[in-house]
């Protein structure tokens, strides 16, 4: 019996604030900016920075200058210990872990403010793959579940412990279905084997992941690119499968590394099936940007973060970038103002973006060999 085609509302509120922010950028980023100032206003970090919601841009920048972890951490450590409002304007739900893709793994405390904006961004490079296919019949399946372990230890938090785990798993586990789909398998089941990140952890994962998911409706993969290649070749190597062969994916949703659509997607594409590629933008610290269109980059979530870049000796505003300059992205956020990322960011012009790495000397150098053989250009 076919299916009926689903609602479609709900799929449309979703993006409907990310296209018109697209439209006029320079009027979202002004929105954004004043409703961070208001939360940051509350907080002891802001009153220091003289923060007021009336604050211009080129006033914001002089008031507050740029920051990482290392610049936080000692704020961040008396949040662990419960004044969260040296620097966020609301308590803390959970604390995450990242990569450590910089350097080593940080702990960061999230809000619910901050958890609502990640799933709701995060929804969005779904729903607006479905409503600009209609392919609606992937929403009835079911979303492979590759998230890290959402249990690793336990942190100080006011007055005693309570436990952390990576950021994506966290998130799995607070929003079980996304997008109004489900994820297999329960990330439940996935930290009941523990935190461990060694090969034989993500073996044990792997194998449970396919155990669980073998005869289930699975349509979309998503998550970190590699980590989606090395279950594919798990199941190849002790099952002598690929994925493609018992589900029907219907779009492969890739974060957490650059160059996806030259590097990963043509492997995906051989272990999955001739399924698209799509890509996201997303850290611990926020979803900033997902694939608009079938062209390989991302357009930002102006709607929800605040986006400058470093760009040589100046500060631009991200939309202000002309095609082929780049810089190092600054993200102003519910969590932290002006943060220094560490990502590097180029646009292709009309709002099409692509990170192609973390900001360093060796990834500049990279680039540029790599843009002198390429059709970098749209």
């Amino acid at each position: 019996m076919p299916q009926s085609e689903p609602a479609i509302e709900p799929l449309k509120a979703v993006v409907k604030p990310w296209y018109d922010s697209l439209s006029d950028p320079a009027r979202a980023q002004e929105n954004v900016l004043k409703n961070l100032l208001e939360d940051y206003s509350r907080t002891e970090y802001g009153k220091t920075h003289n923060a007021t919601p009336s604050l211009t841009i080129d006033e914001y920048r002089r008031r507050f200058k740029p920051s990482d972890y290392n610049n936080l951490k000692p704020i961040i450590d008396r949040i662990s210990k419960g004044d969260f409002q040296a620097l966020l304007p609301e308590p803390t739900v959970a604390w995450v872990m990242t990569r450590g893709t910089t350097s080593v793994p940080k702990i960061l405390p999230i809000t619910r403010k901050h958890l609502t904006q990640v799933l709701y961004c995060g929804a969005r490079a779904l729903a607006n793959y479905v409503l600009r296919t209609r392919k609606f019949e992937i929403l009835y399946g079911k979303v492979l579940n590759l998230n890290f372990p959402s249990r690793i230890g336990t942190i100080q938090s006011g007055n005693g412990l309570t436990t952390y785990g990576h950021s994506s798993g966290t998130y799995a586990k607070m929003n079980p279905s996304f997008a109004g789909v489900d994820l297999v398998p329960r990330q439940e089941e996935i930290d009941a084997l523990g935190g461990g990140l060694t090969k034989k952890d993500w073996e044990a994962r792997f194998e449970l992941t396919y155990q669980l998911t073998k005869g289930e409706d699975v349509r979309v993969c998503m998550g970190v690119a590699p980590v989606i290649v090395s279950f594919a070749r798990h199941v190849k190597r002790h099952h002598g499968k690929l994925p493609k062969e018992f589900w029907r994916i219907g779009g492969i949703f890739c974060t957490s590394v650059p160059k996806i659509h030259w590097k990963y997607a043509p492997i995906l594409r051989y272990f999955y099936g001739d399924a698209p590629v799509i890509e996201m933008y997303t850290a611990t610290e926020g979803v900033f940007a997902q694939q608009l269109d079938d062209l390989p980059y991302v357009s930002p979530n102006y709607d929800a973060y605040f986006f400058e870049v470093i760009n040589g000796k100046r500060v631009k505003m991200l939309y202000e970038l002309k095609r082929g300059e780049w810089g190092r992205l600054l993200v102003s956020s519910c969590l932290f103002p002006r943060y220094d990322i560490g990502d590097m960011i180029e646009c292709l012009g009309r709002n099409y973006f692509r990170v192609f790495g973390r900001a360093r000397r060796s990834t500049v150098l990279a680039h540029i060999f790599y843009r002198a053989f390429t059709r970098w250009f749209i």
